[in-house]
């Protein structure tokens, strides 16, 4: 019977989600407790009682994932699963965009999905055109602002509004709100939207056209969120909006694994899913089916240091496993080649290169890593690193497929309009944007008329150029639907000449930017087997959307090297969590704010949690900062974690005599005369705070970064206390800070 398949092998809990059809639904689940096949069921399970698949929305965070959860659906209950609509949140709303967004007069359905890069060029664009300088207005950290604010809802005009209020905002902030209103209007005039557009214009639609959201309401009467954890504001409220008539939302995710909030991912809204919907029924994910009794042990030690979150305790039927290796080196090139020997000792025990990640905190650390591994010869991929779409090549045939498909795509259009070299520089480019600008045309209308070109003094050999430029984009517009997209794909490479001038400049970065194109047009073929009617506009929308955890290859036998982040939704059977010192992880930016701190440990939490069997802790005394040797204390989190989960201290430099060593590490290489206990390293802090002064509500306090504020809340006692302090200073704000670790004094 299908319900036998639905249900088969699923734990109590397991069950009890699958089978709450009705009503709001939360499910906690822990690190490796089966959330995604929780998920899956619970689809198929809803189709066997009768929901229509077209009634069915779930997101997830990876397209690889909604097409694994889609194809498991589909083997319990057969082809019914793949009409559910199964996507990211950013997949989604480009779908729905495309359907109504012109029904709302907000942009055109041809639109353009503009990435990072895209987005972060047409920024850089416009600071040079307002004469700032790009040294203090970095247009990477005017694009985190206007990103933090699409993902908080809030638009240009109303961002504008906001600095234009507050008189007391800083010149740089005004300067940030002019750029994005002038982001926003070339957007429009472009037909583009960036990432964030596809939600905000989402949200948008939704709240302002009465008619369009009713549609989606009464289409989606049974939504399943995951990783509930890391939505944003922007997501929340979608997510709010589709659910309002039906109250049908089950949403999957862990607490403890919230570690996007530099993204905008808001903890609170899992944390409040009970507050949103009370009469929500709530189910614990508890049973870990991934890693031993000893990795889970450690993380449950680590992750109970945390305040703000649902308790819960991970546990095992799994083997109890080998105890944790910690490791300390004098430096981080020790550390590296310490890691080295000990892959090359595991390798022994028959695990594979792919087994073995290592996970850091931040991507510099790699260096080092990498150069060990040059020098051992052994194999490893940089996940998260230059990926696939962003390399030249890519990009370029990405922008001709952009322009063809919408004329006004004036960044793929100047990226591409002299790719291969024809003739065109930089000052008949200049001449043509200030002409385009002035005439307030689209740069493809100037190109393609020769009148305009004539009026805006193009010299004659570039003019004949560009006019030729524009009559093979049109040819290509016209013929496209002649060809199927890897056939397109290949034609427009070989028409526009950019293969030919590749194959006639014989080197080796060329010969692997042909390979690029190649595996490029095995996309566009693998997309056209799994979509026979997709357009060209499908395929720039699939493209556009696909994350990085979509290209990992999982068959290659290359150890894996990643930042923590990266790996979130990974598993390996091996893992070395590297850099464990304060500063680094515990990252410095944290130390000041309890919320951030509780958000490190939470990535700790994480990194221990993506191992199966063996989980190494790794940090160096001293490492590279800037050019200068700094000495670096061991992570909290490594003393967090009981001494007998922990097998071995083996050091990359001989071993001091015991009375030399930190006590904490003293019974790893002597016997103890006690039975072992616990030992929490202090944590040093140069501003020496008054630890045994008492703080309560109203006390007054000077920070000696951010000045003097009043403590509006105390939580807890002594060094370890917790205070919120709004500070005088309206531009810093409310903080919450730990007594040990903050430069804080009572005043």
């Amino acid at each position: 019977m299908i319900t036998d398949k639905i249900f088969e092998g699923l734990n109590d809990r397991q069950r009890e989600a699958v089978n709450c059809l009705e009503g709001p639904l939360l499910v906690m689940a822990g690190a490796g407790s089966g959330k995604t096949r929780v998920l899956t069921c619970r689809i198929a399970n809803l189709l066997a009682n009768g929901v229509k698949p077209w009634n069915i929305l779930a997101i997830t965070f990876t397209n690889k994932a909604a097409n694994e959860m889609k194809s498991r659906a589909a083997s319990m209950i057969g082809e019914p699963a793949r009409n559910v609509w199964l996507s990211t949140f950013h997949s989604f709303c480009a779908r729905i965009l495309r359907a109504d967004v012109e029904s709302t007069g907000l942009r055109r359905s041809s639109f353009a999905i503009y990435d990072t890069s895209d987005s972060r060029a047409l920024i850089k664009n416009i600071i040079k055109d307002f004469n700032l300088d790009e040294k203090r207005f970095i247009p990477a950290v005017v694009q985190s602002k206007i990103s933090a604010a699409k993902n908080m809802l809030v638009g240009a005009q109303r961002f504008a509004d906001s600095i234009n209020f507050d008189s007391d905002r800083s010149l740089f902030d005004q300067k940030v709100a002019e750029i994005y209103l002038e982001y926003d209007r070339r957007m429009v005039e472009n037909n583009a939207m960036d990432f964030d557009d596809l939600l905000l214009i989402a949200v948008r639609m939704l709240e302002k056209n009465e008619d369009v959201l009713d549609k989606y309401q009464r289409r989606f009467q049974y939504i399943l969120i995951d990783e509930y954890q890391d939505t944003n504001v922007a997501q929340y409220r979608l997510t709010q909006l589709l659910a309002a008539a039906h109250h049908n939302l089950c949403v999957v995710g862990d607490a403890d694994q919230s570690i996007y909030r530099f993204r905008g991912a808001d903890i609170h809204n899992i944390l409040s899913f009970e507050r949103d919907y009370p009469e929500a029924k709530v189910v614990l994910l508890e049973e870990n089916y991934r890693s031993t009794k000893m990795i889970l042990d450690a993380a449950n030690a680590v992750i109970s240091n945390n305040d703000n979150r649902k308790p819960k305790k991970l546990w095992t039927r799994n083997a109890l496993g080998d105890r944790l290796t910690f490791f300390e080196a004098l430096n981080e090139r020790a550390e590296a080649q310490q890691i080295v020997h000990e892959i090359k000792s595991l390798r022994e025990q028959n695990f594979a290169y792919k087994d073995i990640a290592l996970l850091y905190r931040t991507n510099a650390q790699s260096r080092a890593l990498e150069e060990a591994f040059l020098n051992a010869g052994m194999p490893y991929v940089i996940v998260g690193g230059l990926k696939f779409y962003e390399r030249r090549e890519i990009k370029d045939i990405i922008a001709y497929l952009r322009l063809i498909n919408n004329l006004q795509d004036s960044i793929s259009l100047t990226r591409i309009i002299n790719v291969p070299r024809r003739g065109i520089g930089q000052t008949t480019i200049a001449k043509l944007d200030q002409f385009a600008a002035n005439s307030e045309l689209p740069l493809f209308d100037i190109i393609s008329d020769v009148e305009m070109l004539i009026r805006a003094h193009i010299p004659a050999k570039a003019k004949q150029s560009l006019y030729q430029f524009a009559v093979f984009i049109h040819d290509c517009v016209e013929r496209q639907n002649e060809f199927s997209i890897p056939e397109f794909v290949l034609h427009v490479l070989e028409a526009s000449g950019y293969m030919t001038e590749l194959r006639d400049n014989v080197t080796t970065e060329n010969e692997a930017r042909l390979e690029n194109l190649g595996e490029f047009v095995n996309v566009a073929k693998e997309f056209a087997r799994d979509n026979p009617s997709g357009a060209l506009e499908d395929f720039l929308n699939h493209i556009a959307l696909i994350s990085d955890l979509d290209n990992l290859k999982e068959e290659e036998d290359r150890v894996s090297l990643m930042t923590v982040h990266s790996a979130k939704g990974l598993e390996f059977p091996v893992v070395f969590v590297t850099g464990l010192e304060e500063g680094l992880f515990p990252h410095a930016s944290s130390m000041m704010d309890s919320d951030a701190l509780e958000e490190e440990r939470r990535a700790a939490y994480v990194a221990i949690t993506r191992a199966q069997k063996k989980l190494y802790l790794t940090c160096a005394t001293t490492r590279s900062t800037f050019g200068k040797e700094q000495m670096n204390a061991r992570s909290r989190f490594i003393d967090e974690i009981p001494l007998e989960l922990i097998a071995s201290a083996r050091r990359t430099r001989p071993t001091p005599p015991p009375s030399m060593m930190p006590r904490r590490f003293q019974s790893f290489y002597e016997a103890p005369a006690q039975p072992k206990k616990s030992f929490q390293m202090p944590v040093k802090n140069k501003f020496m705070p008054d630890v045994g002064v008492e703080w309560s509500t109203g006390d007054r306090a000077r920070h000696g970064k951010w000045g003097e504020g009043t403590v509006l809340k105390v939580q807890g006692a002594g060094a370890n206390a917790q205070l919120t302090i709004v500070f005088d200073d309206a531009s810093i704000g409310k903080k919450n800070l730990i007594v040990q670790y903050a430069p804080i004094k009572k005043i």
